[in-house]
């Protein structure tokens, strides 16, 4: 957490969410680490293309928004499935601009396990046994950390905050 911190030179925020009533929805608990990620940093966009679904409130960056929007649609075939409450699979947390998405894999009946995964443009899954913060750090900064990695571009180690939730 503290990598990306000064990785990206932001000055930690305090957004305030209510997890209880996000994980009553979901029905599991969240990764602490995510938890403190979205206090931090909020909704955004890291080093230009790096989209975290850091809010629960509003249209942008909201983490809870594409968890709930494919629950209209039926379920997809493939290696991985759409979490559902009470059930096992997986829900995205942050994606790219060139259509990669990072997601956890999660089972309510073994709350507190949250593998990492990536898909890329191809569809193609990995998995990795990392916490969320520890996987993002090495998107943003690894150079080495493939195929998702972003570092090799060589972007601005930035993180521009989404339009606020809620507007006076």
């Amino acid at each position: 957490m503290q990598r990306i911190l000064e990785f990206t030179g932001w000055e930690p925020s305090a957004h305030s969410v209510d997890w209880s009533v996000v994980e009553e929805e979901l029905r599991i608990p969240l990764p602490a680490d995510f938890k403190q990620l979205c206090e931090d940093f909020g909704g955004g966009t890291f080093c230009d293309s790096v989209a975290f679904y850091g809010r629960t409130e509003g249209s942008h960056f909201n983490f809870l928004l594409p968890w709930q929007a494919p629950l209209l649609l039926p379920a997809e075939s493939g290696q991985y499935q759409e979490y559902t409450p009470d059930g096992k699979g997986y829900i995205k947390w942050a994606s790219t601009e060139w259509g990669t998405e990072y997601c956890w894999l999660v089972d309510a009946q073994q709350p507190g396990t949250y593998l990492v995964l990536a898909r890329g443009e191809a569809g193609e899954w990995c998995e990795y046994d990392m916490s969320t913060s520890e996987f993002l750090y090495r998107v943003l900064a690894d150079k080495d950390f493939q195929p998702f990695g972003i570092a090799r571009y060589g972007l601005d180690p930035t993180f521009q905050p989404g339009p606020e939730a809620h507007t006076s």
